[in-house]
């Protein structure tokens, strides 16, 4: 049996997660639990592995081979590494072996794959009735799409997010544009999936009893798509693309190109705010128009686009900064990075050479320090299973025949 120790410092220690996801989504989750403090142990096959491995640019190692992408090492921070064949059934005991004393675990294969590995959520619970199972997948366990393949564009697609995304210029709207924010892989996957898990873990601890976690990337990015569905409600049909009011539909909320082929995101909502632009631009005549719609609002855009395309981004920046008006510049991520803002929140870090974001909270009582990098393959293999009562020999027979 594993002994129960604190691993590092956080709120978590002590909490042992088996990780089972790939790519993107459950690997962002498992590691803000890592950087938490619970112990994570990312747990991939003797093949190819995480795929994150080998998708964008890594680095050459010493002995000439490619080592692990920038991607694979920004996502599995302060993990543990343990190689397992689950397709033979001494990989499959190995697992069984340490879900016995883990408190949760995420798997992101498509439904019943779990089950025909014979490691699903109603065979561990016989050995461990405490255990958080969570499962991610586009969407969910049950329903008649619930097999389906699909990436982030597919989830947002079904939800009904992608067809608002997009500009409009009054008369007929662009097509759809793709975000460079994963919503449905990071909001659904990542985020969403801590919820249930932590509230479950709660739960265990005061009734003795885990539970399954089903989390759906589409339902999660469904549910959050809040001012569509009010839109909606409200008139029968969500508003064109790039129309609504938090999507340009309005003057005061919007984005706008400068002189230089820069833009101003706009987000003057409230009338203190847009009254505050209207100074700054020295044009007061606005002033009463900045959530007007129709032909009104579009002479209003105009008239402003117009306005602040005159003078390059430079000119602009001190005038709004000065006004607090909920105006700035559209920065590219070398910038942002670069912001004093983002500089005095410490939230880049460089971890084993890699720079990647700290975490997004800041905890008074326990703060984040000396994080480890991510493992290599299978690194922490023959630790972990003498932490669960291996034995040296044991280990060696494991590996020999290509278990670990």
């Amino acid at each position: 049996m594993i002994q129960k120790r604190n691993i590092g410092a956080g709120p978590l220690a002590g909490l042992r997660i088996l990780d089972l996801t790939r790519l993107l989504p459950g690997p962002v989750a498992t590691m803000h639990l890592a950087d938490l403090g619970a112990e994570v142990i990312k747990i991939e096959d003797t093949g190819a592995g995480d795929y994150a491995r080998a998708m964008g640019p890594g680095e050459r190692a010493a002995d000439g081979k490619r080592g692990d992408s920038l991607f694979f090492r920004m996502v599995n921070r302060n993990k543990k590494s343990l190689r397992l064949d689950l397709k033979q059934a001494a990989g499959v005991e190995v697992f069984m072996r340490l879900a016995k004393d883990a408190d949760v675990i995420f798997e992101s294969f498509r439904p019943g794959v779990v089950d025909k590995l014979g490691i699903g959520y109603e065979t561990v619970r016989l050995i461990n009735p405490r255990i958080v199972y969570c499962a991610i997948t586009g969407y969910g366990q049950t329903g008649p799409w619930a097999e389906l393949a699909g990436h982030d564009i597919n989830y947002l697609a079904t939800a009904g997010l992608l067809d608002q995304i997009g500009s409009h210029d009054g008369k007929a709207s662009g097509p759809p544009a793709i975000p460079n924010l994963q919503v449905g892989d990071l909001l659904g996957g990542a985020l969403t999936p801590l919820l249930g898990v932590l509230a479950a873990v709660i739960g265990a601890k005061s009734s003795g009893q885990g539970s399954h976690v089903d989390v759906a990337m589409t339902d999660a990015v469904l549910a959050h798509t809040i001012f569509p569905l009010a839109t909606a409600q409200m008139y029968g049909k969500p508003a064109p693309r790039g129309a609504d009011l938090l999507t340009g539909g309005v003057p005061c909320y919007g984005v706008y190109r400068t002189a230089d082929d820069r833009y101003l995101a706009v987000g003057a909502l409230e009338p203190k705010f847009w009254q505050a632009v209207c100074e700054a631009i020295e044009r007061p005549d606005l002033a009463p128009f900045g959530l007007a719609t129709g032909a009104e609002g579009r002479r209003v855009k105009t008239e402003l686009a117009s306005l602040l395309a005159s003078h390059p981004l430079a000119h602009w920046q001190p005038i709004f900064a000065a006004a607090d008006c909920c105006v700035t510049p559209i920065l590219r991520i070398d910038e942002a990075i670069a912001h004093p803002q983002v500089v005095a929140r410490e939230m880049v870090v460089e971890v084993g050479g890699a720079k990647q974001y700290a975490p997004p909270f800041k905890l008074s009582a326990w703060p984040w320090a000396n994080p480890s990098p991510a493992p290599a393959a299978g690194a922490d293999s023959a630790a972990v299973l003498a932490a669960a009562g291996f034995a040296d020999a044991d280990i060696a027979a494991l590996r020999s025949s290509g278990v670990i």
